[in-house]
């Protein structure tokens, strides 16, 4: 959480300057001429990462930086200066490359961070800075020649070309026998760059872009370009997009009368690019090369002095677009256009449709910006040929859904071209109509790909061109058009399958409505269909949509476009938020828009795509269910009609194993709409087959096709009684494939026995016999015994109001035992504890169970021998142990049901507090202190762990959650194991050694530790957390307290006995080995360390070698870093370190059985 409000949070200034500057400053202060020392080294590194990540938590908001760059950027630079200056003058001086490598990054951080033209107006500009900068760059043996410094390499570059911007002579740095010796060097220096991929490459571009823009190097510039020439035919990519950058940069920044007298030689550039296959191919090149182009046009052509400019809204609501100087027309004619913009507009049209975005994107821009000084004539001829971009794959009369998936391209790059010319305000009133007339199409291109669809950049494109619209428009013009505009808009903000394409919408829509004011309800809608409304697309689905269709005005589009588009489309989540969409919008005029939209659906279930179907019957279902929630007889009718419709979908269809969705969504239709005339009418009814349809369902291997023949089963069962059906399906599933197993739970837990009994005996009989382990009728699949398990609370749940006239008491045991039991099932496969599934199937169920009883105890006479006091708190404590294990999952349900049960009120029965939660006091201050973490904390192992070993003084329910305890402690993943661990720990070490008015004591733990191991000391998976947990306990130095009591060294001897159990026969090294650290770890309690030093060569001579080495690794460490209370005898140290441990020789044992006599003669003494 605290991450996700960083990451989110919005400054108002620059809070943390002081601490930048300060880190920022210890980096300055270093003499980058001197190694740093460690210390030295630890401390510039933090402080280096603290500006980065200072510099990342503004990078959203950069310019809260502005008023403060100056003071920061210039000590910066002004080091970088100095150290230039020193390398220079004092040739061959080592430097430390890790600080001057964190100078660099320092700069970097800030061209990243603000942008280099902002950043580099800092540097030091000074004529005399040019020759240390020049001379810097060009040394030998410096520092900008180690190839891991670029960014020194970057920040010098970008310095040069600040330099070459101050207007004087080059040549008063030359000698004066070698004219233009500075000239030549700087060009060189560049050139030598370009063809490094990466920033070296900009900084390079930049400096000879500043270069050639200068007064004195027009010779220079004429080589240059014919060199480039040269580069580009020898088709070398990296160096040719060096060469373009440079041609780019200088075309924005250089004069026109320079740069016009090589017009020839850049078309001659472009037409080179063109037919080189490789060049072509090359992404970048290709964007240069669109930009190259534009900039040559711009050149030729003068700013258009006549063009009409937009003004901001004048306060009366009108938006005007002013001449100035004069009419138009007359200055339009006085426009000379050169013939070589046609072929350059022909290239940049070109590559309006390349594969590539950036490519697209440029030549938009390109075309837009030409077009503004272009005649009035002539700009509506490139808007022209822009639509026609639109129609070059279209067929007529064809929907966009036909369109192939090649033009994708095209009608993005049109978009994108017809955004620009809307922004600058190109587009005239007559052509308005046409242009909406292509977006209307373009704001629902989406064409189905193979698994996935194109098109999302075209509609968040046409999007993009409304929202310019708005903004160069007047109101006359776009009034014919609002309506449809504002249908359009909203259909796209609400049921977009991408959230940037319905925030797009919603954006467009939002500038007409604030500068236009010509959409029905806007304000209303808008607020509706804001930023946030629409950014979750369920919200925008469920919540936003029916609330704009209260208004009429857009009602029948939404719903047009839901049956149309969405309900049709290829993603399953989009059909299905469309069906309850349209719920959602028909239930506002039930009586006329139920019907109207069914029987619309109902022409789409013969279709022969698959989608279609499913579409229209999960549709069909929103609608029924629609009906059925507000139940009258006309209603029930209309259920009827919407499912006689089933019968329209071809029985192959439905029937086909392949169709899931399909088969899923009849089932679900079927339960929604079924009714009781239908099912007494059997072979006559509308759709004589829909019970081979539940059969099929049932029998479909997906879980959720057979959730939804269980449901329609639930429907059936609520009609009629549905005894035979049961029997059979118990007979034919039960002792069938895992996937029918599957399928019985999900059935027998959803039958209304509330109305029919449906062999509600025979029911339960099957569901515990399928989980019981001693029963041969257990089934194998996790996945079923889960869903069995699910079901018998459900059925409980269902049979509550006559609980008592269909359970027992000892039908009620069998269902809590079988429920117990599963909280057992740690079944492991590939993928891992799948019996977590059954255990949290069974905590869920518990709780249920006892949340239902608690409930109706007023109306069971024999209340406590349904749930006697004892047995419920013997549920208790196994769920409270659930909710401390290894699994967060687990954890989280457990924790959820203990807090539920804790809240509901107690039984209404004599002696009520015999089944008040023990320790509830204790409870209520851990866990119920914090409303905001009552519930979502118990996955959090450094929240719960703490709080959860406290609960240990309850000693009801000790056992079971010492017993969870000793899991996590033994849990392989961190999360859990380090803070179990300390948590335990530190509770052990607050614990008195003998019991007293704490109720719990050391001693007490001790044994119950010792308990649970003795219990089961033949399984590793309870055994190995046990000695885990002791280690622990011994490294802490919690257990040597022990000693100093009667029976402490009694229990140690216990604990020594089972590390050390027939440890030579023992196959589990991990077992051995934390017996092996409980061994040496009693060295140091004296009661028991002579006995511990007696077992060590068990272990320094066991069969394993991997178990000889590791315990003298261990052992060795232990001597050296513990207090053990006696002085070790050195040679026990070198047989340690000597002895081949890993070898199989006798030299071994020798040294294994010596090792043990010093460690105990030196313990005697």
């Amino acid at each position: 959480m605290d991450e996700d409000s960083q990451e989110n949070r919005l400054f108002a200034a620059f809070e943390r300057h002081d601490e930048f500057v300060a880190a920022q400053n210890t980096l300055l202060a270093a003499d980058l001429f001197v190694e740093p020392s460690r210390e030295e080294e630890d401390v510039e590194l933090h402080c280096s990462r603290k500006l980065i990540v200072i510099f990342g938590e503004y990078q959203e908001q950069s310019y809260l930086l502005d008023p403060y760059l100056e003071s920061l950027v210039s000590p910066v630079a002004e080091c970088l200066r100095r150290y230039a200056m020193a390398c220079v003058n004092a040739r061959g001086a080592q430097s430390s490359r890790s600080r001057v490598e964190r100078l660099a990054d320092l700069l970097h951080n800030y061209i990243k961070f603000r942008g280099y033209k902002t950043i580099t107006r800092f540097f030091p500009h000074e004529v005399s800075d040019l020759s240390i900068a020049l001379d810097f760059i060009r040394l030998p043996s410096g520092p900008v020649k180690d190839p891991s410094q670029w960014g020194l390499r970057y920040a010098v570059l970008l310095w040069l070309s600040l330099i070459c911007r101050i207007p004087f002579d080059l040549q008063k740095f030359d000698d004066t026998t070698r004219s233009g010796e500075t000239a030549n060097a700087i060009e060189l220096v560049g050139k030598d760059r370009l063809n490094m991929a990466g920033l070296e490459r900009e900084g390079a571009a930049t400096l000879l872009a500043r270069f050639y823009a200068r007064k004195d190097t027009k010779q220079q510039f004429s080589s240059f370009v014919e060199w480039s020439i040269t580069v580009f035919r020898s088709s070398d990519i990296i160096l040719s997009i060096g060469v373009l950058q440079v041609l780019c940069e200088l075309m924005k920044s250089g004069s026109s009368e320079q740069l016009q007298a090589f017009t020839q030689q850049f078309l001659e550039i472009a037409d080179t690019l063109e037919q080189s296959t490789s060049l072509a191919s090359n992404t970048l090149v290709r964007k240069y090369r669109t930009k190259l182009l534009s900039r040559v046009a711009l050149r030729l052509m003068p700013p258009n002095i006549f063009r009409s400019k937009l003004t901001f809204r004048s306060l009366d609501g009108d938006i005007k677009n002013e001449a100035v100087n004069g009419n138009v027309d007359d200055g339009d004619d006085d426009i000379d256009v050169p013939e070589e913009i046609d072929t350059i507009l022909e290239s940049l049209f070109k590559s309006l449709q390349d594969k590539d975005t950036v490519v697209r994107w440029s030549a938009a821009k390109g075309i837009a910006r030409l077009s503004e000084r272009l005649p009035s004539d002539f700009s509506s001829q490139v808007l022209e040929t822009i639509l026609g971009l639109f129609s070059i794959h279209s067929v007529a009369g064809a929907s966009v859904y036909d369109t192939p998936a090649i033009a994708e391209a095209t009608w993005h790059g049109a978009s994108l071209a017809s955004a620009e010319m809307a922004r600058r305000g190109l587009v005239q009133t007559a052509a308005l109509g046409s242009l909406l007339g292509w977006l209307s199409k373009a704001l629902y291109f989406d064409i189905r790909k193979g698994a996935h669809s194109i098109g999302s950049n075209v509609r968040d494109a046409a999007a993009y061109v409304i929202w310019a619209l708005a903004r160069a428009q007047d109101p006359e013009s776009f009034s014919p058009y609002a309506r449809e505009l504002a249908q359009w808009l909203v259909s796209v903000a609400l049921f977009d399958r991408e959230i940037h394409i319905r925030r797009a919408a919603s954006a467009a829509f939002q500038e007409h409505v604030g500068r236009m004011a010509l959409f029905p309800h806007g304000i209303d809608v808008l607020r509706k269909t804001d930023f946030y409304a629409v950014s979750v697309r369920r919200n925008a689905f469920i919540v936003a949509a029916p609330q704009v269709a209260e208004h009429l005005e857009y009602r029948s589009y939404l719903i047009d476009h839901i049956i149309s588009i969405t309900l049709r489309h290829w993603d399953v989540a989009m059909r299905e938020l469309g069906a309850q969409a349209l719920r959602r919008i028909c239930e506002l005029d039930l009586k006329i828009l139920g019907l109207e939209c069914a029987s619309k659906m109902a022409g789409f279930l013969d279709s022969v795509d698959v989608s279609d179907v499913h579409g229209a019957l999960a549709a069909l279902t929103g609608i029924s269910e629609a009906y059925r929630a507000q139940e009258s007889e006309e209603n029930a009718s209309n259920r009827q009609k919407i499912f006689a419709f089933i019968a329209i979908v071809s029985k192959d269809v439905v029937m086909s194993p392949r169709n899931g969705l399909v088969l899923a969504a009849a089932c679900d239709l079927i339960a929604s709409s079924l009714t009781l005339q239908e099912v007494e009418l059997q072979e006559k009814s509308s759709v004589p087959h829909w019970k081979r349809i539940i059969d099929q369902g049932l029998r479909h291997r997906s879980s959720s096709v057979q959730q939804a023949a269980a449901a329609a089963i639930a429907t059936t069962s609520s009609l009629i009684d549905c005894s035979p059906d049961v029997h059979r399906l118990i007979k034919d599933f039960r002792r069938g494939p895992q996937s029918l197993q599957q399928s019985l739970g999900y059935t027998l837990g959803v039958l209304n026995y509330n109305a029919h009994p449906h062999g509600f005996s025979e029911v339960v009989k099957c569901l515990l016999d399928s989980v019981n382990s001693n029963s041969s009728e257990r089934m194998s699949s996790i996945e079923a015994r889960r869903n069995c398990f699910q079901a018998l609370p459900k059925i409980i749940t269902n049979v509550l109001p006559r609980l008592t006239e269909y359970l027992i008491a000892e039908s009620m045991y069998g269902v809590l035992d079988a429920l117990d039991s599963g909280l057992d099932d740690y079944t492991m496969d590939e993928r891992g504890d799948v019996g977590s599934w059954v255990r949290m199937a069974c905590i869920q169920g518990l709780a249920s169970i006892l949340e239902d009883l608690f409930r109706v105890s007023g109306n069971i006479p024999e209340f406590t021998n349904y749930l006697p006091a004892q047995r419920y708190h013997s549920v208790i404590a196994r769920i409270l142990r659930q909710g401390v294990e290894r699994l967060d999952n687990v954890r989280q349900t457990a924790g959820h049901c203990l807090l539920r049960l804790f809240r509901i009120p107690l039984p209404t029965v004599p002696h009520q507090e015999e089944w008040r939660i023990k320790g509830s006091e204790l409870i209520m201050k851990l866990f119920l202190t914090d409303a905001s973490g009552t519930i979502t904390s118990w996955s959090v192992g450094e929240w719960l762990f703490p709080k959860a070993v406290e609960l240990l003084r309850v000693q009801e329910y000790r056992q079971p959650l010492l017993t969870g305890l000793i899991h996590s402690v033994g849990a392989r993943t961190g999360s859990t194991h380090r803070p179990a661990s300390s948590s335990l720990v530190s509770f052990a070490q607050g614990l008195p050694l003998l019991a007293g008015d704490s109720g719990y004591s050391l001693s007490e733990l001790c044994d119950d530790l010792i308990e649970c191991a003795q219990g089961r000391t033949t399984s590793n998976a309870v055994v190995v957390p046990i000695l885990q947990t002791f280690n622990m306990l011994l490294e802490a130095d919690v257990l040597s307290r022990l000693s100093s009591v009667d029976n402490g060294p009694s229990k140690l001897e216990r604990l020594l006995n089972i590390a050390t159990r027939n440890v030579q026969r023992l196959k589990n090294v991990q077992r051995v080995q934390e017996s092996m650290k409980i061994v040496v770890n009693l060295l140091v309690v004296s009661s028991v360390s002579k006995s511990s030093s007696e077992r060590i060569i068990d272990f320094l001579s066991h069969p394993y070698p991997k178990i000889r080495t590791s315990t003298a690794e261990y052992l060795y460490t232990f001597i050296q870093s513990r207090d053990l209370g006696w002085e070790a005898d050195e040679a026990v140290d070198e047989l340690l370190l000597e002895t081949e441990w890993s070898s199989e020789s006798m030299e071994v044992k020798v040294a294994a059985t010596r090792i043990s006599e010093l460690l105990s003669c030196a313990i005697t003494e």
